[in-house]
């Protein structure tokens, strides 16, 4: 027998008839979502919205059904990069057939993602993150009447050793020579220049502020401690979030040094605006959120939000002061001890757990397991872009958690593999035998009976007794 030659080492086939290849490896959460999306008759509203900003002549561009889905992908397959998410389309049979792509057709390239987020403005995002809620009311699974409200740091693509100093332009080694200068230091190596560093790291000297340092890469990303304690240049991204359903009603992008008090009123004008748009005919009644955005201007000014206004559920930080409202406005101090008031309630505590859950779960969701802790795009318009269809392709999450049982693709085969291995131990459980010694009856240890009847049982697997045959099925 002559041995074996790999496929590449072989001559193939002359012919290849197309019908044997023409449809592709399907799978079931890409092909579900696709029809949810189909009958929703996405694609054709999405290039309507966007028709006036390409030109009527030229070669067609690619669909912009296909671009939105494209991001979708990202947040699915927990992709940051756009390489990357190309790479994926590209390389998946069963995506290129959800993009509506065939077998031999070619996916677009990152490049092609980077032109068309340059061309759509920022209110066509702001349109398809509505579009996204419509379908999210039509599933029964928004109620945005009560909201969690919290921030977290994303990465920005831009390195710490590459600041600059504003005033000056001076690097860091530039700016630590000049201050050795200045002491009358003498500055001979790197080595003297580093230890120079550690110096005044050791005497709490060595601080940056983003009042006198910035990126020349990326001068809108500012410096920031992430949660894990390390510093990054970083944007702050806050979501706005129905506590009842976990569905994102708004994820804004501000600058890392804004404070959370600053940021939580435009964030819920946004999530409004976002149910208006959607035509879902609904209000935002009360916010929840944690002791960060306590501030007695802004719990007044919550108050005066909306038709009626919005309740704040807001924990007090610790102080030791006292309060003077001599010299402030009278509703600041109406709205402060209203908001004490529901906090110290039952209803209240209830609903600042159920905010520290839900809240949380969605940066799991969106960051952690879907790939925008750390971006690779700079400037934060296009940050912003990217991250609310991350949050959009959250929103569709939640739709087919509730249709499939899940609501990510690596998800779904895990659950199938969970329910099958579920009914495995049940059956295997069922037919586990009885043993009997005396008067009393034992049963061997579960997990023993689970795995490993036979043995639990003491018995062959067909076991002769007399005229009667047991058979445990091992």
């Amino acid at each position: 027998m002559g041995m074996g030659r790999r496929a590449s080492e072989r001559q193939g086939e002359f012919w290849v008839p197309a019908q044997s290849m023409a449809t592709a490896p399907r799978h079931v959460f890409y092909e579900r979502l696709n029809r949810l999306l189909a009958d929703a008759n996405f694609d054709d509203w999405v290039e309507e919205r966007c028709q006036r900003f390409y030109a009527t002549r030229g070669r067609d561009s690619i669909p912009p059904g296909v671009y939105f889905r494209m991001l979708f992908v990202g947040y699915f397959e927990s992709i940051d990069s756009q390489r990357g998410i190309a790479w994926r389309c590209a390389d998946s049979l069963s995506l290129k057939e959800f993009l509506g792509f065939g077998i031999y057709d070619d996916t677009p390239e990152h490049s092609s993602l980077t032109r068309i987020r340059g061309r759509l403005p920022k209110e066509v995002y702001d349109e398809v993150f509505q579009f996204v809620l419509q379908i999210v009311d039509e599933h029964d699974l928004l109620d945005a009447r009560t909201v969690g409200v919290d921030s977290t740091f994303l990465e920005a693509n831009a390195a710490m050793k590459s600041i600059v100093r504003r005033d000056s332009g001076d690097n860091w080694e530039e700016y630590l020579r000049r201050l050795a200068a200045e002491e009358g230091v003498d500055i001979e190596s790197k080595a003297e220049l580093i230890r120079y560093d550690k110096t005044r790291n050791k005497e709490g000297k060595k601080k940056v502020s983003n009042a006198d340092w910035q990126s020349p890469s990326d001068p809108e990303s500012r410096i920031a401690k992430m949660k894990d304690g390390t510093t990054h240049l970083a944007y702050k991204a806050e979501h706005v979030v129905d506590l009842k359903t976990e569905v994102i009603l708004s994820a804004e992008i501000y600058l890392a040094d804004q404070g959370d008090t600053a940021t939580m009123v435009p964030s819920l004008t946004t999530a409004q605006e976002h149910l208006d748009g959607a035509e879902t005919f609904r209000d935002i009644e009360k916010v929840a959120a944690d002791k960060g955005y306590h501030k007695a201007e802004l719990l007044a000014e919550c108050e005066e939000l909306g038709t009626v206004g919005i309740k704040t559920y807001i924990p007090e930080r610790d102080s030791p002061y006292q309060h003077n409202w001599g010299d402030k406005p009278d509703g600041q101090e109406r709205a402060y001890h209203l908001n004490r008031e529901r906090t110290q309630r039952d209803y209240g505590k209830r609903l600042q757990k159920r905010r520290s859950e839900v809240v949380e779960r969605t940066f799991a969701h969106t960051c952690e397991t879907g790939g925008a802790r750390r971006t690779w795009l700079r400037g934060i318009l296009n940050v912003a872009k990217r991250y609310l269809m991350q949050a959009a392709a959250h929103n569709l999450g939640r739709i087919m958690r509730k249709l499939l049982g899940t609501g990510k693709p690596r998800s779904y085969w895990g659950l199938r593999a969970a329910v099958f291995a579920l009914l495995a131990t049940l059956q295997s459980f069922a037919s586990a035998p009885w043993r009997r010694f005396g008067s009393k009856t034992h049963r061997a240890p579960l997990v023993t009976r689970i795995f490993d009847p036979c043995k639990a049982s003491g018995r062959t697997p067909t076991a002769d007794r007399g005229k009667l045959q047991i058979s445990t099925g091992c």
